[in-house]
């Protein structure tokens, strides 16, 4: 009777989550954004992009995604401008399109900024234009348009 009847196991130690987040820019596979869907070559395979073009493409997807609607994203992910356009005045509409797109922008470590909020309206949209500024490379412009009824 060399075993014993119960199993004993090691506790794994526990590991504090660390304050330094990643900020290196990762290639992705790309992603079309006119078509909504991955780019692919005349072979079918789908090509890599380098990482700081993945994250212009992840600032985009994210101001486009309202949050708490997709189950495969965090709750941190996406806008919340579902509740921004509902404002009846569109200066109040424009300020709570600001500040969701920046907290959505926000929540990733590598952005520094999102700033000089621009936007044009033309009936039932609003054109949205900001600058992200990140970590290591140049400050970029998105370019965003929005059905809104203010």
């Amino acid at each position: 009777m060399a075993e014993n009847l119960f199993p004993t196991a090691d506790i794994p130690v526990f590991t504090p989550e660390s304050d330094n987040y990643d900020t290196t820019y990762r290639p992705s596979i790309q992603w079309d954004l006119s078509t909504g869907d991955f780019v692919r070559t005349p072979a079918n395979k789908i090509p890599l992009s380098s990482g700081t073009e993945a994250y212009k493409v992840w600032c985009v997807k994210a101001v486009y995604t309202e949050r708490y609607t997709c189950l495969a994203y965090s709750d941190e992910m996406g806008t919340e401008m579902d509740d921004a356009i509902s404002y009846n005045d569109e200066n109040a509409v424009e300020l709570a399109i600001q500040r969701t797109i920046q907290e959505a922008l926000m929540m990733n470590p590598r952005t520094v900024s999102v700033e000089n909020f621009e936007f044009t309206w033309n009936g039932g949209h609003v054109r949205v234009r900001f600058t992200v500024n990140s970590v290591e490379e140049e400050p970029f412009t998105v370019d965003a348009v929005l059905e809104a009824e203010a």
